[in-house]
């Protein structure tokens, strides 16, 4: 399961101002982005030789460094709010509406994976074959997925193993990433226009990728239309009790555009496509003060808690996949600055002013109503989490690759090299269930124990 870093290659015309070198028999592709034991779609990118901020790259086949900075930064980040947000819930993901910390990670794995695409696919003689690789790719990230979070795996004080395939967790974050991955790379291979415009301004870019943008607006119109205008009715589920005796719950719904909880089209789909019993057992709702008397902590449930507080909810779900999709589209975007603007000025600029716009827009729309929830992935959330990885993006880039600030984030640039090794290994807590399958005579006797963690 551990990943291993992208190689190295020679780059495509407009990365460098170099000439091409792709190879025709994987599909045109500069370079490996994201396999089964890649790493969340590394890329290798072009690291510039100058040191002022106007002048652009004059080296050929090196690793951009920052997109590595960037995506250890994000893995550590992530690692630390799963780890310490139990501790301190102000960085603990957010038990509904409004954002903290944690919530700003996957939008920044999401939006990175589409930077990389950019140079991924920069050359495709073959877009046949190169969308057969994307698919075996893809299906490779979300097996493991399935895997991984599909409940198969011991938890920290359980040592047995397996998973009722009637249960099974179907969705989760590496599923997720499959599916924005696929359905961007697509984009990429088959809707942009014609020759590369090296340096061309930012309406001849707008006009050659003027149909992945047009895509980009397609879901993000879709999810709105069926997030604020299907009608979702009342529903029921069973939760079973933990001593074996079954419960059934109503939850009264027959509403349109609710976003609370209980009574969203996020929910009703997932519920209706996947199935109740294949989603999240255990959603961040449960934290919120309906839920919990502990909020925004876990805790007991209130003596009036209401009937939904119970009931499986998938982060990761159908619908909510749309934005996300968009998240991944947006980065793309990103990535294409790079491939077809040589100074690093132009680059920081036409990162930047988007960026900032969709920030600016996000928080408007939170404000008039449409509050940030990542849970549902809604669209203020999609504008302020991208746009806030896009200048956080930029910030890195001026650090890393304009004035050489390297040693400081030698560290970060490692991890992101081999981010899905430590996603596997630590987030998905593979490592900690290791070391507890080691034990002395009694299964509690176990190093975790030793070293102060397991219990």
């Amino acid at each position: 399961m551990a990943a291993t870093a992208a190689k190295s290659v020679d780059f495509p015309a407009g990365v460098n101002g170099g000439s091409a070198t792709t190879n025709p028999a994987n599909g045109g592709e500069g370079h490996r982005d994201i396999e089964a034991g890649g790493g969340w779609a590394s890329t290798s990118a072009p690291t510039t030789t100058t040191t002022t901020a106007t002048q652009g790259p004059t080296t050929r086949g090196q690793r951009l460094a920052s997109l590595d900075v960037f995506r250890g930064i994000t893995v550590v980040l992530m690692i630390l709010v799963d780890d310490v947000g139990g501790l301190v819930p102000a960085i603990s993901h957010s038990p509904w509406d409004g954002v903290t910390l944690a919530d700003f990670v996957f939008p920044f794995f999401l939006f990175i994976v589409g930077v990389s695409l950019a140079f991924a696919y920069k050359r495709v003689p073959n877009k046949t074959l190169a969308t057969k690789k994307a698919l075996i790719r893809a299906s490779k990230l979300f097996l493991l997925g399935l895997l991984l979070q599909g409940g198969y795996f011991h938890t920290i004080h359980d040592l047995s193993y397996g998973v009722d395939l009637h249960k099974i967790r179907l969705m989760g974050i590496l599923q997720r990433i499959a599916i924005a991955y696929f359905a961007v790379a697509l984009c990429e291979i088959w809707l942009r226009g014609g020759a590369s415009d090296n340096g061309a301004g930012g309406y001849v870019l707008i006009r050659r990728y003027r149909h992945q943008l047009f895509v980009g607006l397609v879901l993000t119109v879709t999810y709105t239309v069926l997030l604020y205008g299907m009608y979702v009715p009342d529903w029921e589920y069973v939760v079973t009790s933990p001593d074996t005796t079954l419960k059934n719950f109503m939850v009264k719904c027959g509403v349109r555009g609710d976003t609370g909880p209980g009574c969203n089209a996020v929910g009703m789909i997932d519920r209706c496509v996947l199935g109740i019993q294949h989603l999240y057992a255990h959603p961040v709702y449960l934290k919120t003060a309906q839920c919990s008397i502990n909020s925004p902590r876990n805790g007991p449930l209130p003596s009036d808690a209401p009937t939904w507080c119970e009931a499986p909810f998938d982060p990761e779900g159908l619908l909510s996949s749309l934005m996300a999709i968009v998240t991944c589209l947006i980065g793309l975007q990103i990535g294409h600055v790079i491939v077809h603007f040589k100074q690093h000025s132009k680059r920081i600029v036409r990162w930047s002013i988007p960026s900032l716009i969709l920030l600016i827009l996000g928080v408007s729309l939170d404000l008039f109503g449409m509050h940030m929830n990542k849970s549902l992935y809604s669209l203020s959330y999609t504008c302020v989490t991208t746009g806030s990885a896009g200048l956080f993006f930029a910030g890195i880039y001026l650090l890393v690759d304009v004035y050489f600030y390297k040693k400081p984030f030698f560290p970060m640039e490692w991890v992101g090299k081999h981010a899905l090794m430590f996603f596997v290994l630590v987030a998905c807590n593979i490592a900690p269930i290791l070391i507890h399958g080691f034990y002395w005579r009694e299964p509690q006797n176990n190093l975790l124990k030793f070293i102060g963690i397991g219990g």
